[in-house]
């Protein structure tokens, strides 16, 4: 039997796939789109199978190729570029693909584990999985949100096998290299602290302070371990944020950068304070391109993840950031 992971190349794809190869799992259909072509060293030091072009895909699940051979599909395939405008492309890849997959894993009684995204609630300051507090600012947020709403339809009406959707907050962590602007912040500001001696942060903004808008940051290791968890546990379906239920500011994380860099050259750790006498820490102007579509705070409410069975704590930004300063080292 074989495991599917669409994305496999990708940020969270390509930890879910090492994870599985550390539980001694092989047997892993790769799905992604290489036309960035670079993205194929994240899975250099991973065991697959096979590697499955994500159009071929599609079409080879709907021929039946592995009728009877797919345990599950671990689904986080999608361009998460959230300054993307073309909303014809991003419905296309995002939503439709979704909805293909759903029903051939609702067909043929096929978990489901995907990828949806905090981007859902927009510029909302309540963050539970309920209809009335979802309101993305943009079409990537928009073509989770619909799949969302399937989603929910298909649990009333009755499913024949698990379909656990998980809304990711901000996500950072090793194999996100290949994302240019759109990885996290830790990865930018441990390489702009290597590459300049400084980091960067935006200013002001939408009523918080220079750089204290905050956001839920998460480790990719909490990511996968969460996946892992719902794919043992194929009973529970579900539509959950994933988060650490904590709300940092960016200066938090660029402190921990920061202090993680310094650790590794014998440097004394900083406070903020003295990083911002030293000119280490700076802060630009908010961008324009950004006004309207920026959510300037989120914290999951991860009550009904914890409802669901999942336990274990979440890693802090304080320690996340520096073990990924290390893992980046």
């Amino acid at each position: 039997m074989y495991t599917v992971v669409t994305g496999a190349a990708g940020f969270i794809g390509a930890n879910l796939v090492h994870a599985l190869n550390a539980r001694g799992e092989r047997n892993i259909i790769a799905v992604d789109d290489l036309t960035d072509g670079p993205k194929f060293r994240n899975l250099v030091d991973c065991d697959i199978a096979h590697y499955v072009d994500k159009d071929q895909f599609i079409e080879m699940l709907l021929d039946g190729v592995w009728d009877g051979e797919i345990r599950a599909i671990l689904h986080q395939g999608a361009c998460s570029d959230t300054m993307e405008h073309n909303g014809k492309f991003m419905m296309e890849n995002n939503y439709q693909y979704s909805v293909s997959l759903l029903e051939y894993c609702q067909q043929d009684a096929i978990p489901l584990l995907y990828a949806s995204s905090a981007a859902v609630y927009g510029g909302g300051q309540v963050f539970r999985e309920e209809r009335g507090f979802e309101s993305p600012l943009n079409v990537y947020g928009y073509s989770k949100f619909l799949f969302d709403q399937v989603v929910r339809k298909r649990m009333q009406n009755g499913l024949t096998a698990q379909v656990a959707g998980f809304r990711y907050f901000n996500v950072y962590g090793p194999r996100e290299q290949h994302k240019g602007r759109m990885a996290s912040v830790a990865f930018h500001h441990f390489n702009q602290y290597r590459d300049t001696g400084k980091v960067k942060l935006f200013g002001s903004y939408d009523g918080y302070e220079a750089g204290m808008q905050s956001r839920d940051f998460v480790s990719v290791e909490d990511v996968v371990r969460v996946n892992l968890h719902f794919l043992d546990h194929p009973e529970s379906s579900g539509i959950w944020n994933l988060g650490t239920g904590r709300a940092e500011p960016f200066n938090n994380v660029a402190l921990a950068a920061v202090n993680a860099c310094r650790r590794q050259q014998g440097e004394a750790e900083m406070t903020l304070e003295q990083m911002i006498a030293a000119g280490i820490v700076e802060y630009i102007d908010f961008p324009d391109a950004l006004k309207g579509k920026y959510q300037s705070y989120t914290c999951a409410d991860i009550g009904a993840l914890r409802a669901a069975g999942y336990a274990d704590e979440f890693l802090t930004v304080a320690d996340g950031v520096a073990r990924y300063a290390d893992a980046l080292r």
